[in-house]
């Protein structure tokens, strides 16, 4: 699942390159005195690693959980949300310190959406009204302006590719979203019930493909998700990613101009790119354009 969030994919890789460089730099050991003779199979270990006592199953029951919540959130044509987001970063103290995001999203489908983050860090506005987008930086008063594809995936992923920006619930807000959160499923099983997450009734499943390990909250009368946390395989420091979502609203009655800003359209223009490319020679960890975002169909 997306979610969750090329951030943690970058930190990652930043993680990882930093660790190599930090053992890279170590001085190397004084030479031994004598040399041991190499064993006779070439310092191959004879020991098998061990088999792990348990077997990978995607249980039935838990991908028709994930498949209720994702057909809930489908057949909505307009939908509102508050997705609080945590992010664990590493610290030189050793353990993690951890970040916090609010997004507040209002979506129309099938082209139409606003997403307004107040902080931690910069607040930043996201509009999209099916022929342009714009990333708004109200304390700067600051706009980046693009035309934008005719639908909110092709949208997400446009905005992906040419400015970096992403969002960790864009796995929700696809027009199916079973596909994007179901794709490569290695392990799914369902854990048990809660009643303490989002103030109503769980179903805790937990899931899992190559990349990422997730455990997520679905209301058992709603079906809506409550929460999603998530660990990436290709973090060494296995750092979490928790996503509350709350406020949820269906199929509400959307003003009209709320998917432009007129503060937007008065401010400073900047470019639509990537605020910052990569290092020089850092590749990415998992291939494509953002995880599990499908690809717009043809003509999209």
């Amino acid at each position: 699942m997306a979610l969750l969030i090329r951030l943690a994919r970058v930190l990652a890789l930043f993680t990882a390159s930093a660790i190599t460089a930090s053992v890279d730099a170590q001085p190397a050991p004084d030479a031994p005195i004598t040399q041991k003779k190499p064993p006779a199979n070439g310092g191959k270990s004879t020991r098998k690693s061990p088999e792990p006592d348990f077997k990978f199953v995607v249980e039935p029951q838990a991908m028709d959980l994930l498949k209720a919540a994702s057909d809930k959130l489908a057949s909505a044509k307009t939908m509102s949300f508050t997705a609080t987001v945590s992010y664990e970063y590493p610290s030189k103290l050793g353990p993690p310190i951890v970040y916090t995001m609010r997004y507040d999203v209002t979506m129309q489908r099938p082209d139409k959406l606003r997403i307004v983050v107040p902080g931690d860090g910069p607040a930043s506005e996201f509009y999209y009204d099916g022929k342009a987008m714009t990333a708004y930086a109200p304390a700067e008063n600051l706009a980046a302006v693009s035309d934008a594809p005719p639908t909110i995936e092709a949208a997400l992923k446009a905005a992906y590719r040419d400015a970096a920006i992403y969002y960790p619930f864009t796995d929700l807000l696809v027009a199916d979203p079973y596909a994007a959160l179901s794709g490569g499923a290695i392990l799914a099983f369902r854990i048990g019930s809660s009643a303490e997450v989002g103030g109503t009734k769980t179903d805790m499943v937990a899931w899992a493909n190559n990349d990422v390990f997730l455990q997520a909250w679905i209301g058992t009368e709603d079906r809506l998700p409550r929460r999603i946390r998530a660990v990436f395989q290709a973090d060494p420091l296995r750092l979490r990613h928790d996503m509350q979502l709350s406020d949820w609203k269906l199929d509400p009655s959307v003003p009209p101009g709320i998917f432009v800003s007129q503060k937007a359209q008065a401010a400073g223009r900047m470019p639509f790119v990537s605020p910052a490319p990569p290092p020089h020679g850092v590749k990415p960890i998992v291939s494509g354009m953002a995880p599990n975002l499908p690809q717009p169909k043809s003509g999209q």
